[in-house]
């Protein structure tokens, strides 16, 4: 990310759509001095609910935070709109959590290093105890749970508390192998991310490259979404696919798919901390 860019904010908003809402929202930002640098919306016809996304630079703009909040809320209180209110100052604070598996781990370290992400990555937390080393080199703080159907729930609340004490904004889970409990999903909602070795919904849960190869697919994928108490069915951000033929092993569709993961994480993650993604009746729309 460019550390020179202008400070901007940005208004993600959903409601009943009508005529004239862009119109609205613009002669709103308009009166009060706003540079709009993106704007976008869409229409779910079959919903009748209109998104939109706006993004304008801070100098000039004629509101802080608390009168922004207060007079936008009051305009489009007769909407019946559900908005929230991002500042690019605000740099979002993200945990990863991670299994034995580190392709999805190295790749969002390095892109974090080379200054993809605008966030900062304090902790890392695993129920393996290799990381310790990784942690120290990107200067996070290193935390391991072993997790057994026994210590599952006392764990998981360690963790919840640890994740609250660190102000973290964002759990990413990076090929972490456990199943999340309803507490932790719940202490975070819309706000842990997931990659899942399959296009979802086929072959939802353990072992989906063998049930692919298995089942002579001829493409392979990977899903980042949401997670939610509904094992990999919450709302879908970033998917992508590879071709693979009869004559890829499983060995290969392991490789190829692994390459897709890391790029439909970081391509996940990197929506959410743009304030590109609403959620919607378990479903997205990703702006960008």
């Amino acid at each position: 990310m460019n550390p020179n860019a202008p400070e901007t904010a940005t208004l993600l908003m959903s409601c009943p759509d009508q005529k004239g809402l862009v119109a609205k929202v613009a002669q709103f930002l308009y009166q009060h001095g706003a540079n709009i640098v993106h704007a976008d919306h869409h229409v779910d016809r079959e919903a009748g609910t209109f998104f939109m996304r706006v993004e304008w630079e801070q100098e000039g703009f004629g509101l802080g935070s608390e009168e922004l909040r207060r007079e936008f809320g009051e305009y489009v209180a007769p909407l019946a709109m559900e908005w929230t209110l991002h500042y690019s100052t605000q740099i979002p604070r993200i945990a990863i959590f991670v299994s034995k598996q580190d392709h999805c781990l190295m790749d969002l370290l390095w892109r974090y290093k080379a200054g993809e992400f605008r966030a900062e990555i304090p902790l890392l937390i695993s129920n393996h105890m290799e990381y310790g080393m990784v942690a120290r080199e990107y200067g996070m703080d290193f935390r391991y749970f072993p997790i057994t159907p026994e210590t599952k729930h006392s764990q998981e609340s360690k963790e919840i508390a640890l994740l609250r004490e660190a102000e973290i904004d964002l759990v990413v889970l990076a090929r972490y192998m456990q199943i999340l409990s309803p507490q932790i999903v719940q202490a975070f909602p819309r706000r842990i991310i997931n990659i899942h070795h399959s296009f979802l919904p086929a072959f939802i849960g353990s072992n989906p490259y063998r049930k692919a190869y298995e089942r002579g697919v001829k493409l392979v994928g990977a899903t980042s979404h949401y997670v939610t108490e509904d094992l990999d069915q919450g709302p879908i951000i970033d998917q992508d696919v590879v071709r693979v033929s009869h004559r890829d092993t499983l060995d290969d569709l392991i490789r190829k798919g692994r390459d897709l993961e890391k790029q439909v994480l970081a391509r996940a993650v990197r929506a959410h901390l743009l304030h590109n993604v609403l959620c919607y009746a378990n479903k997205t729309v990703v702006f960008g």
